[in-house]
């Protein structure tokens, strides 16, 4: 830091307090402060201090100034910065108002800490702001019902902003995948929140249904809501139809799992539109139909790949598939569960054949087999004989072998021609479909905890979900440009790194295992999680400083980065 005189040609001078560093080759001079009006005195004590020959001492020094407030500034420059750099702020509205900087504030606060709505106005709002949001947006005062106000503004534009991130990442001929999950609901008051099978383990609540729709990258860009006992099924058809009309998707291709793009949705819904494909995998039940009747013994001895046909699937493409680590995998979860079925059947056994209070009856014997059965799904691999006063129990052998004949068989279904998507392409393409997965994690727990919904009114739930996925897309591209300093793969494709087939389970590049054992990547910066990552950058402050000077003006000082945040920003292509 220093103190630069410029002058003027008709005036006095201009004083600035400035400090600089060095970008590369070039020098980068910031002003901290116009001292042009301090008292003469006052500003050759500070030049003085500066070169360390003034009169001020340390305990001086500090007297002279007083920092009146400090606000975590760093993640908050790289969030707002990488929204300008995305487009997203211009997709969600082409003009600046209030409603779109409290979209773009919630946006970046569900990322930092996702947290209610009072609470997230709190941290906003100019008087108990914690961190820069409030300050980059120019926002003031921000209240509860402001929030809930941009929520319904933003859930009225749902569909224009939705169209133009289709426009973005989908083209004309479009590969997206979609999949479906469920967040409980707290409350009764809401149409959507209504019981059904629950993805969180939480049958004692509602809950709602959403459906997401990713490009072939990962990245999201259209997502729904649905009452919370529709079926996965249904929810297909639904954006089946949306995604052809309103969006204007002429050539499709769907990538979504066996209970989602079932044998009726393909009939009803795909077959009687021109245009539209998809890749999926059979069920369990069709597999073994298939495999007994159409696939040799040996077929897998040479290869663990192979195409097939069969009447029952005309005009379509069928891949059979064996993966030798999921063969094994299956056999051994198969294990454990029988065997944790055979303890608790037991104790039930030996219940009826105690000598004080034994267990008698034979619907009370059957109520406790069934919970056992109903807890680990064994039922069809066990011989059971109850009777009213005795409950014998054996293995069906029979049924045991015939399911281990399919472990690590799967069966790809796809109506794409030979000509657009080979058998490994499309093999590769249905197991991409885990990047929705993630996306889902993202969403409900790791990062942007999208449950517990506590809202009341059908269309804040739809715009509260709408704005989770959102926070998903810039978090996405967020963590694109971060990878090389995230543990994740930045060079899936050019390490060298060779996969011995698609069928076998995908392996991580040398680059990340090399990052993931030394805990620093090739520039010996540190890596770590996204999460991790963030609250890093949130150790850059801005501070206000007060001089105690009679008139001094206020100033605002921003900690200087370390080489790991610089490398972030760069990486971000944002300025802090």
């Amino acid at each position: 830091m220093y103190i630069d005189t410029i002058p003027n040609r008709t005036s006095r001078p201009c004083i600035l307090l400035r400090e600089s560093h060095r970008e590369g080759k070039r020098v980068v001079k910031t002003t901290v402060a116009n001292i042009t009006d301090w008292p003469p005195s006052v500003i050759e004590a500070i030049r003085l201090t500066l070169r360390n020959e003034g009169p001020l001492q340390s305990g001086e020094l500090e007297d002279a100034f007083q920092v009146v407030a400090s606000r975590a500034h760093g993640h908050v420059a790289a969030i707002v910065g990488t929204i300008g750099r995305t487009g997203l702020d211009g997709m969600i509205s082409s003009r600046r108002c209030r409603e779109k900087d409290l979209v773009i504030a919630m946006i970046t606060s569900r990322i930092i800490s996702p947290s209610s709505k009072l609470a997230t106005s709190r941290v906003l709002s100019s008087e108990t702001a914690s961190n820069t949001i409030n300050d980059q947006l120019a926002l003031g005062t921000v209240t509860e019902d402001d929030l809930y106000g941009a929520l319904d503004w933003l859930g009225e534009r749902q569909l224009a902003i939705q169209k133009r991130l289709v426009a973005k990442h989908l083209g004309g001929d479009t590969l997206v995948f979609y999949d479906v999950s469920s967040s409980y609901f707290e409350g009764r008051s809401c149409k959507l929140a209504q019981r059904g099978y629950s993805r969180d383990s939480r049958p004692d609540k509602p809950q709602i249904v959403y459906g997401l729709l990713c490009n072939k990258a990962g990245c999201p860009v259209v997502i729904e809501v649905f009452e919370g006992n529709v079926s996965d099924p249904s929810t297909f058809s639904a954006q089946v139809k949306q995604l052809k009309e309103a969006y204007d998707i002429q050539q499709i291709t769907w990538v979504g799992d066996r209970g989602m793009i079932t044998s009726a949705r393909i009939r009803e819904d795909l077959h009687c539109n021109h245009g539209v494909d998809w890749v999926t995998c059979l069920r369990s039940t069709d597999i073994s139909a298939l495999i007994n009747e159409c696939v040799q013994p040996s077929f897998f001895d040479v290869t663990d790949m192979g195409e097939i046909e069969h009447p029952d699937y005309p005009n379509e493409r069928l891949i059979v598939c064996r993966n030798p680590l999921l063969k094994e995998e299956r056999a051994r979860k198969r294990e454990e569960l029988l065997q944790s079925t055979e303890r608790l059947l037991t104790a039930i056994s030996k219940a009826t054949q105690r000598t004080k209070y034994p267990l008698r009856g034979k619907d009370r014997i059957a109520l406790r087999v069934g919970k056992v059965i109903g807890k680990y799904k064994m039922e069809k691999h066990f011989v059971l004989d109850i009777s009213e006063d005795t409950f014998l129990f054996s293995r069906n052998q029979a049924n045991i072998v015939a399911e281990q004949t399919l472990d690590g068989i799967y069966i790809i279904r796809t109506s794409v021609s030979k000509e657009r998507m080979t058998p490994k392409e499309a093999v590769e393409t249905y197991k991409n479909l885990a990047k929705v997965e993630r996306a889902f994690r993202c969403l409900k727990s790791v990062d942007l905890a999208i449950r517990p919904i506590h809202h009341r009114v059908e269309k804040r739930v739809r715009a509260h979900v709408f704005l989770c996925m959102l926070a998903y897309y810039i978090e996405w591209h967020m963590r694109q440009a971060l990878a090389p300093l995230l543990f994740e793969d930045h060079n899936k494709h050019g390490d060298g790194t060779k996969r011995d087939s698609v069928v076998s389970p995908a392996t991580r590049s040398n680059a990340a295992r090399k990052k993931a054992a030394r805990k620093f990547n090739d520039e010996s910066l540190p890596v770590m999680s996204f999460s991790s990552l963030i609250n890093n950058l949130s150790s850059i402050v801005q501070s206000t400083i007060q001089p105690s000077f009679t008139g001094a003006p206020s100033f605002k000082k921003t900690t200087l980065p370390t080489e790991l945040q610089l490398k972030a920003f760069q990486l971000l292509n944002v300025t802090l």
